[in-house]
């Protein structure tokens, strides 16, 4: 069994009501997500979310202290992958598509993200975004 890993984060920005998720449509398989990407040599957990974010929303972030979430899933036979997903606050608002990996990237209110995410792990992961945010479930 081949591993793999990745990083990611939920990246949030407050809005007037309550928080705004970054959701992205990813270009092979068209499912509704989060920015993420494998590790690279010499990066930690933390530093690969950070980059990921950047490269496919052209948004810096901040993580938040107390969130650290993995995923794992068998994206193809022999293939288990783990994805450790962080809470990052936005540091700016301009969403910047990468285009080879990305089809469509927007700001969704927390409360429709649920509605939006494709798999069941991902909506998971927004009910304890919304718990570390201090928000009703």
């Amino acid at each position: 069994m081949r591993r793999e890993k990745s990083c990611g984060a939920l990246v949030f920005r407050p809005n007037e009501e309550s928080y705004d998720l970054i959701l992205l449509r990813h270009r092979f398989g068209g499912h509704w997500s989060f920015p993420k990407g494998h590790v690279e040599q010499g990066e930690n957990e933390q530093q690969t979310a950070m980059r990921e974010v950047k490269e496919e929303t052209g948004v810096s972030i901040t993580l938040l202290d107390g969130f650290r979430e993995s995923v794992e899933y068998f994206p193809k036979p022999g293939v288990k992958k783990q994805v450790v997903y962080f809470l990052g606050r936005a540091l700016e608002d301009k969403l910047v598509r990468q285009e080879e990996e990305i089809s469509e990237v927007r700001w969704v209110p927390i409360h429709q993200a649920g509605e939006m995410v494709t798999f069941s792990n991902d909506k998971r992961l927004i009910r304890l975004a919304k718990k570390r945010l201090g928000l009703p479930q």
